[in-house]
């Protein structure tokens, strides 16, 4: 589940993502702070992997394909600054081109453990 939140020139995109689920992300026009709120999960950023432990707060880097593994309940915060309040137009103002390539071996990789 996604929730959007807006704010004078920030924007957090809440997902709420159950145990055992990948959520392989995209690639962002711009640095952003990530938030894990409560959880673990696997994270991977281009290819490298950590385990991360709630309450965390993460910078993603311009143009790093990253993705995540749910290990329990998670509550996952993205944060970007931004002026666009339109939800129907957010991902096209922050997300960058996909390597579609890329997306799946990266989905393959957090599934096989």
């Amino acid at each position: 589940m996604i929730n959007h939140h807006f704010s004078a020139g920030v924007y957090a995109k809440e997902t709420l993502i159950p145990a055992g689920h990948v959520l392989v992300q995209h690639k962002h026009k711009f640095d952003h702070l990530s938030i894990l709120a409560s959880g673990s999960i696997e994270l991977m950023v281009d290819g490298e992997r950590k385990i991360v432990h709630a309450p965390a707060c993460l910078t993603i880097e311009a143009n790093k394909h990253h993705g995540v593994k749910s290990i329990t309940d998670v509550v996952w915060y993205c944060i970007h600054a931004t002026e666009c309040t339109d939800t129907d137009e957010i991902d096209e103002v922050l997300i960058a081109r996909d390597d579609v390539a890329q997306a799946q071996q990266m989905a393959y990789c957090l599934q096989e453990n």
